[in-house]
Formats: C-alpha cells, sequence, structure tokens
C-alpha cells in the first residue's frame, strides 16, 4: 500500500506546482493590464489565453468590477490557495498514511 501513498504524495506535490505557476501567471497577467502591451507578443497571448477562460467565469458570475478596477484576478489567486491549502493538503495527509 506504501506505493499508493508515494504516488498520492507525487500528485500532490505536482498539482501543488502547478497551482503555485498558473497564480503567477495570473498575476502576470495583473501586471500586463497596467501597461499598454503589444497584444500581438507571443508571451502575451500565452498569458492572455491561459488565464481568459477562467476569469471570464468568475466575471460572468460576480460583478467583480468596482470603481473601474477588475478584481477578477484576486478572486482567482484566493482560490488558487484555497485549493492549495484544502486540496492538496488533504491528498498530503491521505497519502502519508498510506505510508
Amino acid at each position: 500500500m506504501y506505493v499508493m501513498g508515494y504516488f498520492l504524495a507525487a500528485v500532490a506535490n505536482v498539482l501543488n506546482i502547478v497551482l503555485i505557476g498558473y497564480m503567477w501567471v495570473v498575476i502576470a497577467r495583473a501586471v500586463l493590464s497596467w501597461v499598454n502591451p503589444d497584444p500581438f507578443n507571443p508571451i502575451v497571448r500565452f498569458i492572455h489565453n491561459i488565464t481568459e477562460p477562467v476569469l471570464f467565469q468568475i466575471r460572468r458570475k460576480l460583478p467583480v468590477y468596482f470603481g473601474g478596477i477588475d478584481f477578477s484576478p484576486f478572486i482567482v489567486i484566493l482560490g488558487v490557495y484555497f485549493i492549495r491549502q484544502f486540496i492538496v493538503n488533504s491528498i498530503l495527509r491521505f497519502s502519508a498514511s498510506l505510508i
């Protein structure tokens, strides 16, 4: 059963790294919104394409514009932090009980 415990620990660690990376991409998107980047730049397009589906869902369900400021990246960062603290730590704790 220890093999399953190590597998779940590896899955939790990979998920944690992916979530941290996505959080930084959302932060980069928020910083890019403060400047006027070239929309044809491949990096800007990549960041936009990765974050827009999630940010669009938040904007569609919640009115997150207050005074012209978009708070949807903040909500996504809070969601990523919640997933990291709840799901990743739960998987790690479960995997530790199997080892």
